[in-house]
């Protein structure tokens, strides 16, 4: 390897340590140096680690201009970050370039295609490319799935959300507890608290253990269908099962109960349970005090 080689090599370092803050199109051919494809793919990986992808798509372009095909992994960096930009679009023609380049996509290609999508709230998009991922006969891992059962449930498609987990255990691919967590948010938040219960109980006999999150989604669900009691008793069983509560668990059940003017439950929460756990208080706990007195005329001078 040549001295500029491995000066250029070595920028490929600085960058991915994070050291990096200039333009590379310069540096690249400093002194008439000649990158490999090895140095162009290297900066232009490390550039995408490095959140710096119109630089990296700079590196990227050069590239091709000099008759070099970039690796499968170049492509998926760019096309990850891209999606993590915002820049869905660009990444989906990213895909049909490589597809043109005979370069085949693997998982990691659609699982940011995928994610980015349902995260825009285009479960259309992310089923079509699942759809293709099928068509390549690329095994979906438990990340697609729950991008899938997420978009579903954003959209109430819960029916649908329901059978894609079915699905994916016919397949071998187990769900965990993100996949659970999604589905029983989507069916609390859709009034079907009853579900979500279902769902915490099938956890159970997968021997999945319910996380806060888990907990907190019943919770709410239970407060906004006016069943407190039972919120209560979820709090208990979460208790019992050694999942710990927070700020969030304590402010779901403070807005529930200032709402409907349980005053004195509310304050028996926020001076007992909460000071006793040593929960430290945020702007949502005192809010909906305050919004509480207020509402319910029990403002003193």
């Amino acid at each position: 390897m040549t001295r500029c080689s491995l000066a250029l090599s070595f920028l490929g370092k600085i960058v991915k340590l994070g050291y990096y803050h200039e333009p590379l199109s310069s540096l690249l051919h400093y002194r008439n140096a000649k990158p490999d494809i090895e140095i162009y793919n290297s900066v232009t990986v490390a550039l995408c680690k490095s959140r710096y992808v119109n630089d990296a798509l700079q590196v990227f372009y050069q590239m091709e201009n000099k008759g070099f095909i970039p690796s499968l992994v170049t492509y998926n960096s760019l096309i990850r970050r891209l999606c993590k930009s915002g820049r869905r679009s660009e990444a989906t023609g990213l895909l049909c370039d490589m597809i043109t380049k005979k370069i085949h996509p693997n998982l990691i290609t659609f699982n940011g295609l995928i994610h980015a999508s349902v995260k825009k709230g285009n479960v259309l998009e992310a089923k079509e490319f699942y759809k293709e991922m099928i068509r390549r006969s690329i095994d979906p891992d438990i990340r697609i799935y729950n991008s899938l059962i997420n978009g579903l449930c954003m959209h109430s498609r819960l029916d649908e959300a329901k059978k894609t987990l079915n699905f994916m255990v016919t397949k071998g691919c187990l769900p965990n507890v993100v996949t659970y967590n999604t589905l029983i948010k989507g069916f609390c938040k859709s009034n079907n608290v009853h579900d979500g219960i279902q769902l915490l109980c099938e956890m159970a006999r997968e021997g999945i253990c319910g996380d806060t999150f888990t907990y907190n989604s019943l919770i709410h669900g239970f407060c906004q269908a006016g069943k407190f009691n039972v919120a209560q008793k979820v709090m208990r069983h979460m208790s019992e099962s050694c999942v710990p509560r927070d700020i969030i668990t304590f402010n779901i059940l403070l807005g529930f109960l200032c709402d409907t003017g349980e005053i004195e439950k509310a304050m028996a929460i926020f001076r007992g349970d909460m000071e006793n756990n040593e929960i430290e208080f945020d702007t949502i706990t005192y809010n909906s005090m305050i919004n509480g007195f207020c509402k319910h005329n029990r403002i003193r001078g």
